[in-house]
């Protein structure tokens, strides 16, 4: 694993494997958090695969004013901080506004920028702030090159604990590509991981609610690790299609086993 720094209870770091961030699209309630949870840490733990559990205390971007939102930002991450401290893993969380910042870090132990919102200065210097470690999403409007200043604001404001996400660019009106070459440009400056689930979203679907290709999953995957990268991000759920939010792109969790000892697989041969 080629973190720089440190993230609080995440193991197995001198593996020299990739690591994991996976979780559901949201948080639903406490019993779907805590069997997803339960299910990735026994893959991971046999795979010893650093684990970081992924999920959204509340979903601000949203298409339509009638999509699920959250159950509530104080009971949804009171959900994710009985996660971390039941399974001992780091929580990583999104945040929407600069007052979310110093709320969320009370629970988590990783803060992330989603992509539409990566170029919002109070934001990212709000959740750098924290002290905690941030994971920058790339904008699906930006070059790869261009992250770098988004980096520089968390570097600038005390805090070297920073990573970049790549989930993507906008190709047309329904539809995203990945450009495998913004993996090696994005890891000269700042630890590089692949968002393979959003990148296979198609938004902005006459019906308001997004779709998806998670058909494509294992090709996304398999592609990246041979590029090179340092974590793997996904979305997983083990009814996808009953999922309240981003139900179309996400990975059965049944699939997730299977999938990372391919990724493994391919790891091991390109060290």
């Amino acid at each position: 694993m080629n973190l720089p720094y440190s993230i609080s209870k995440l193991k197995f770091t001198d593996t020299g494997q990739f690591f994991l961030m996976a979780g559901p699209c949201a948080v639903e309630g406490e019993e779907m958090a805590m069997r997803i949870a339960d299910r990735i840490v026994k893959i991971t733990e046999r795979f010893q695969i650093p684990y970081i559990f992924k999920g959204s205390f509340k979903k601000a971007n949203r298409s339509r004013l009638d999509s699920f939102t959250g159950i509530g930002d104080e009971k949804a991450l009171k959900i994710l901080r009985k996660v971390g401290r039941t399974f001992d893993i780091p929580v990583l969380t999104d945040i929407h506004l600069p007052s979310d910042a110093a709320m969320a870090a009370e629970y988590v132990d990783v803060l992330q920028i989603p992509a539409f919102l990566v170029r919002q200065t109070d934001l990212v210097v709000a959740a750098a702030r924290t002290g905690l470690p941030v994971n920058l999403k790339k904008g699906q409007f930006m070059s790869p090159g261009s992250m770098r200043f988004a980096v520089d604001k968390v570097r600038l404001s005390g805090n070297e604990k920073v990573m970049v996400t790549e989930r993507g660019s906008m190709f047309g009106y329904y539809d995203l590509v990945v450009d495998f070459r913004s993996l090696p440009e994005m890891r000269r400056f700042a630890p590089v991981v692949l968002d393979i689930t959003h990148s296979l979203q198609q938004p902005n679907k006459a019906s308001g609610i997004t779709g998806g290709r998670p058909e494509l999953i294992e090709t996304i995957a398999r592609a990246g690790v041979a590029a090179g990268l340092d974590g793997i991000f996904l979305e997983t759920h083990y009814n996808p299609g009953e999922a309240r939010s981003d139900a179309a792109n996400m990975l059965h969790l049944d699939l997730l086993e299977p999938l990372l000892e391919k990724l493994i697989r391919i790891h091991e041969a390109i060290r």
